[in-house]
C-alpha cells in the first residue's frame, strides 16, 4: 500500500473513527479544523492537526481549498472524506486527484455518474437491477411531470435528481398536491444542492430500506451482506439493523446479488453502499441510490462480519486489491445500531448543544461506542447533532435486543438532552421486538406511544 500518511477531511465521530482506522494501519493522521473544534476528540488524537477556517461549514469542511492547502502544508499521500460534507464532491475528488493525492472513495467520474439519480437509476437497468416505476429522466416542467404521474398513478414521490438526505422530496396522494409540491420540491432541491432538477419514482407503500454494503478494487468486487434502515424520523435514520431480517433468504441472495452487479458495471473502487426499497407485500426490491462513502452505519456490517470497513477502504484506494472473497465472507450473530444525538425528544427533538459534564458508556461482550466524546466537552452549535453510535451485536436478534436493553440502561450523558430514552423506548417496544415496522412506523409512533422519560431533564439540569 502506498500510503503512509492521510488527512482526515471531517469531523465528530467519524473522525474519531477514521484515525483509529489509520494508526491501526501505522500511517501518521492529520486532522483539518474549524475554530469550533479546536478541543475536539479527534483533534487530541491525530498526528498532527491544522485549522482550515472558521465554523460555518462553508468556509471551513466545505472549503475544498483550504482542505487541500492544508494537505499540501501537511505532505500527505492520501485524503479521507468520511461522510457528509464533501464526501460525495466529484470536485473534491477531482481536486485531490490533481494535486498527485489520493481520495480514498470512487474516482470524480464515478461519483458524478453514481451521485445522480437519473444516471445512477440507467446504470442500475443495465446492470439488471430493478428500479422503481417513475420517470425516465429528469423531469423539467409540471405538464411533462402530470403526465408521468397519469401512468404510474398515485401516491409518487418528487425527488431531487442530485444530492440526497431527504432533502428536496415530496409526496402526493392527489393531483392537487402533486401540483402544488412540485415546485416545493425544484426550489428545496435548489438551495440544498445548487440543482433544482426532479424525477419522479411510485410510492412503495409498507415498504422496507434495505441497504448493501459493497466494495471493489476495480476489478474485483464483493458485498459485505445487508442492513435494515426502516426505522427513520423524516427520512433520517434513527436505529438500523444487520442483516435484514425482514427478508426471504431466496430475495437476500437477489439483492445481494444485484448490488454486486452494479458495483461490477461501473468498476467500482472503493466501499460504497446501494439502496433499496423492499416491498413487504410483493416481496419484490427496487433500487433507489448509491451512496460513493463509507455510511453512518457502517458499523453494524462490521459487527457481523468481522471486517473493518474504514481500514479496507484505505488499502483499496493505497492500491491494493481487494483481499475478501465472497464465498469466504460470512455474517453471523445479529447487531443493531442507535444514533445517540444531542436533540430534546420533548421538545421536537431540538438539537441541544452544550457541555458534557458527565459520561458514563456501557461496557461488555458484544457493546461498542463511537463517539465524538469526553468528559467535559462542549458540543458546538454548528454542526449535526449526532454524538456518537451505540452498537450492540448478539448472537441471534432476541439476543441483541436482550444486550440493548441493559446497555442503554447503563448509558448516562449528563448536561444535554439525549435520544437515547427514544432508543430505550424502542428497544422495549412489541412492535419493534416482533420485526412488525416499515418506512412509516416510527413517526407514527412517535405520534402515539413515546412519552419522554421523567429524568430527561433532571439529568440535564
Amino acid at each position: 500500500m502506498n500510503i503512509r500518511s492521510i488527512l482526515i477531511a471531517n469531523r465528530g465521530e467519524i473522525a474519531v473513527r477514521i484515525i483509529r482506522a489509520a494508526k491501526a494501519l501505522g500511517l501518521r493522521t492529520v486532522q483539518v479544523y474549524s475554530d469550533a473544534d479546536k478541543d475536539s476528540l479527534a483533534v487530541r488524537m491525530a498526528d498532527e492537526a491544522i485549522a482550515i477556517g472558521p465554523p460555518v461549514a462553508a468556509k471551513s469542511y466545505l472549503n475544498i481549498d483550504a482542505i487541500m492547502n492544508a494537505a499540501r502544508q501537511a505532505k500527505v499521500e492520501a485524503i479521507h472524506p468520511g461522510y457528509g460534507f464533501l464526501s460525495e464532491s466529484a470536485d473534491f475528488a477531482d481536486a485531490v486527484a490533481a494535486d498527485k493525492m489520493i481520495f480514498v472513495g470512487p474516482s470524480g467520474d464515478s461519483i458524478r455518474l453514481l451521485g445522480d439519480k437519473i444516471s445512477a437509476r440507467q446504470v442500475a437497468e443495465k446492470a439488471g437491477v430493478p428500479t422503481v416505476p417513475g420517470s425516465d429522466g429528469r423531469v423539467d416542467n409540471l405538464d411533462s411531470a402530470r403526465q408521468i404521474v397519469t401512468q404510474i398513478g398515485y401516491p409518487v414521490m418528487i425527488k431531487a435528481a442530485a444530492g440526497g438526505g431527504g432533502r428536496g422530496i415530496r409526496i402526493a396522494s392527489t393531483l392537487e398536491e402533486f401540483e402544488r409540491y412540485f415546485p416545493q420540491a425544484s426550489a428545496e432541491a435548489a438551495s440544498a444542492f445548487g440543482d433544482g432538477s426532479l424525477y419522479i419514482e411510485k410510492m412503495i407503500e409498507s415498504a422496507r430500506h434495505v441497504e448493501v454494503q459493497i466494495l471493489g478494487d476495480g476489478e474485483n468486487f464483493v458485498h459485505c451482506f445487508e442492513r435494515e434502515c426502516s426505522m427513520q424520523r423524516r427520512r433520517q435514520k434513527v436505529w438500523e439493523e444487520a442483516p435484514a431480517f425482514c427478508l426471504p433468504e431466496s430475495v437476500r441472495i437477489a439483492l445481494c446479488d444485484r448490488a454486486v452487479a452494479l458495483a461490477r458495471q461501473v468498476k467500482y473502487k472503493g466501499a460504497g453502499t446501494v439502496e433499496f426499497l423492499y416491498d413487504q407485500k410483493t416481496q419484490e426490491f427496487y433500487f433507489i441510490e448509491v451512496n460513493t462513502r463509507i455510511q453512518v452505519e457502517h458499523t453494524i456490517t462490521e459487527e457481523i462480519t468481522g471486517i473493518d470497513l474504514v481500514q479496507e477502504m484505505i488499502r483499496i484506494a493505497g492500491g491494493a486489491k481487494l483481499s475478501i472473497k465472497q464465498n469466504d465472507l460470512k455474517a453471523e450473530g445479529h447487531a443493531i445500531e442507535c444514533r445517540i444525538n444531542a436533540e430534546d425528544p420533548a421538545k421536537e427533538f431540538m438539537p441541544w448543544p452544550g457541555l458534557v459534564d458527565k459520561l458514563e458508556i456501557p461496557e461488555g461482550d458484544g457493546i461498542r461506542f463511537d463517539t465524538l466524546l469526553y468528559p467535559g466537552y462542549s458540543i458546538p452549535p454548528f454542526y449535526d447533532s449526532l454524538l456518537g453510535k451505540l452498537i450492540v451485536w448478539g448472537t441471534d436478534r432476541s439476543d441483541c435486543l436482550v444486550r440493548l436493553q441493559r446497555a442503554l440502561q447503563d448509558f448516562k450523558i449528563s448536561g444535554v438532552p439525549t435520544t437515547i430514552p427514544l432508543h430505550i423506548a424502542l428497544a422495549n417496544d412489541e412492535d419493534v421486538s416482533k420485526g412488525e415496522f416499515d418506512t412509516k412506523f416510527l413517526e407514527k409512533w412517535l405520534a402515539t406511544k413515546f412519552t419522554v422519560a421523567s429524568n430527561q431533564n433532571e439529568e440535564v439540569a
